[in-house]
């Protein structure tokens, strides 16, 4: 037997020195390629950067990367789109659906200043002249200022008298109805303007410019964009030049050497390279020899130590919590998210838990297991689902205990099974929004955010920084709101591709003035419930602005609901949360897991979020 041992060691030995072998002279042969083709490359690169190098002039304006006019696309960024010259002295730029004149071009710090391309000709205030400011969803482009022009139509009197101090002079139409407001984007009675007039169009202005009483003069010089792209600068400080070299580019690749240091860079790089990867390939080899010796061991039981508690909650065996869920049976599966799958069990002492199951036993999910069960034993909040306690970090499987509510979900009563059976009133509804709001707000004075990542609620931003952060809270959370007043899901592949996420629906309605199309009729149709749903609709739409600055905090949301529900409390009083009906639901509403990751990240469910993670 010990021949034998020795015999399979000897013979794993030359298989990975045999691996080492080609994959050494696989180097070889690559440095070898690179050197043969440099020359060729460089001079067709060379060509294409020389003629990028040269700016277009349109009037003052000196249009070069990540812009162009006429010149071959490889000379412009990606995705960047191509400025107009109007008769070699205007300078347009189309965003979206709208046409902008560019006043200035900073380079310095990727940004520009633009104004409505319609608002230079003529002197009139008309509403036709203006367009809502909508930026693509990308991220290429992004709104630097936070105040608006609010042209408003059709305004009622009792308007008149509450925005009587947010009124800028419009000279050349005197008309009572039709108002020009000047108001930031973080202003809780912009909700209500929304509701007191019936055409309104939102024109963003430059904050620093002081007083903008002159509607016209402000609104011709502007407001400032910032455009997100690799900064040329930095090449310009060495020896590279910008451009994408014929291909698509991207962040890591708009830097190029000039040709005289290129074939330097390539030996500096290449060569070193070519020496670190047997080097590399060793340390695999002893990693992954490691790493089979471990899985070979089995577990010893007596490894499981119980402690007894971690940060103060109980810690349950396996054997326990494999006994209270039937051994995790399938048919007691509640739901899946990115850490795990959460399964309904009962305990011995006869408490009715859920019981989450993380994927799999790693470093990262180890650490992801003692952060939640740090953060979750800190928050003390009516709304937060509690929690029992867990198994400990030596078990087999890493194993959260928590409350069990067993009324349904949020999605369930609005737009799921119950719906029809048992809805919620709109008195309900409102309440469920204060008291998540509360919640989320009490996460965020505890320095935790929900980190949403289901499908539907993330923050777009996420798909450009890869960070969700308290914004990106305000955002999932206005996407509920929208449940809330709509019923309609937040997520369904059955409506149009352009209406398939509910966050783009409510702002294409709402943008619109279109609220009676997104607010569900079932919700009734009395004064007070029409007002209200519609400042609520005005409020997500804040909140689901693509740039997080733009968006209000947890704690200007929660004010403003308490404001929209104190309009009409005396009138129509909403009844009070009781442990048998809405708390039972924002309880049920806060998943019982964690929200992936990422949104590619594996995820079944068809309830609302509240999770709570770093």
């Amino acid at each position: 037997m010990l021949a034998y041992k020795c015999t399979f060691v000897e013979s794993l030995v030359s298989v990975d020195f045999f691996i080492m072998n080609i994959m050494f002279v696989q180097c070889c042969i690559f440095i070898s390629i690179c050197l043969l083709c440099e020359p060729h490359g460089s001079f067709c690169e060379e060509r294409q950067s020389e003629a990028c190098e040269k700016a277009s002039n349109c009037g003052k304006h000196i249009v070069r990367f990540p812009f162009y006019i006429q010149e071959e696309s490889y000379c412009r960024y990606p995705c960047f789109n191509q400025l107009t010259c109007l008769k070699n002295e205007r300078l347009v730029l189309e965003v979206a659906e709208g046409k902008y004149e560019v006043k200035e071009i900073f380079y310095s710090n990727n940004s520009l200043r633009v104004s409505n391309f319609l608002s230079s000709e003529g002197d009139s205030c008309s509403l036709s002249k203006i367009r809502n400011l909508r930026l693509p969803s990308d991220g290429r482009f992004q709104l630097h200022s936070t105040l608006n022009l609010i042209l408003s139509s059709n305004c009622t009197s009792e308007f008149a008298e509450k925005f009587s101090n947010y009124k800028v002079g419009c000279d050349l139409k005197k008309n009572e109805t039709d108002w020009v407001l000047v108001m930031r984007t973080s202003d809780p009675n912009l909700a209500y303007a929304y509701n007191a007039c019936k055409t309104m169009k939102v024109a963003p202005v430059d904050d620093h410019r002081g007083h903008h009483d002159d509607y016209l003069k402000s609104l011709r010089y502007g407001f400032v964009l910032k455009w997100n792209a690799t900064n040329c600068s930095d090449c310009e400080q060495g020896d590279e030049h910008c451009g994408d070299h014929g291909e698509p580019i991207n962040a890591s690749r708009s830097c190029k050497p000039h040709k005289e240091t290129r074939l330097a860079v390539l030996l500096g790089t290449v060569v070193p390279g070519a020496c670190i990867i047997p080097l590399l390939s060793v340390l695999f080899i002893l990693w992954r020899r490691k790493k089979s010796n471990h899985r070979s061991l089995e577990k010893n039981p007596s490894s499981d130590i119980e402690y007894g508690n971690y940060f103060g909650i109980h810690v349950f065996s396996y054997k326990e919590l494999q006994e209270a869920t039937q051994n995790f049976d399938p048919f007691k599966q509640l739901g899946e998210g990115g850490f795990g799958t959460v399964y309904y069990g009962k305990l011995r002492d006869g408490r009715d838990v859920a019981v989450k199951r993380c994927y799999e036993k790693n470093y990262r999910r180890v650490e992801q297991f003692m952060n939640e069960i740090q953060i979750l034993t800190l928050l003390r909040h009516r709304n937060l689902v509690l929690l029992y306690g867990s198994t400990s970090q030596q078990s087999g499987d890493l194993l959260l205990v928590y409350e069990y509510i067993s009324n349904g979900t949020l999605a369930d009563h609005i737009h799921g099974d119950k719906s029809k059976s048992e809805p919620l009133i709109w008195a309900v509804r409102m309440n469920i929004a204060i008291e998540t709001a509360r919640a989320l707000s009490y996460l965020h004075k505890c320095d935790i955010i929900h980190r949403d990542g289901t499908p539907g609620y993330v923050d777009p931003e996420y798909h450009q920084c890869y960070q969700l952060t308290d914004k990106s809270d305000v955002y999932s959370f206005g996407v509920v709101l929208v449940e809330l007043i709509s019923s309609l899901p937040a997520v369904d592949i059955n409506r149009q591709r352009s209406s398939i996420n509910l966050a783009n629906l409510a702002i294409d309605k709402i943008q619109r003035c279109a609220h009676h199309e997104l607010i569900d009729p079932n919700l009734g149709q009395e004064t007070s419930t029409v007002r209200m749903t519609t400042s609520v609709a005005a409020l997500a739409f804040r909140c689901l602005q693509l740039y997080k600055d733009l968006r209000p905090t947890m704690d200007e949301v929660l004010e403003c609901l308490e404001q929209i529900q104190s309009i009409d409390l005396p009138k129509n009083a909403a009844p009070p949360l009781h442990e048998g009906e809405a708390d039972v639901l924002l309880k049920e509403n806060n998943k019982l897991m964690n929200s992936p990751v990422a949104v590619t990240d594996k995820w079944i469910s068809t309830s609302t979020t509240l999770s709570t993670s770093e």
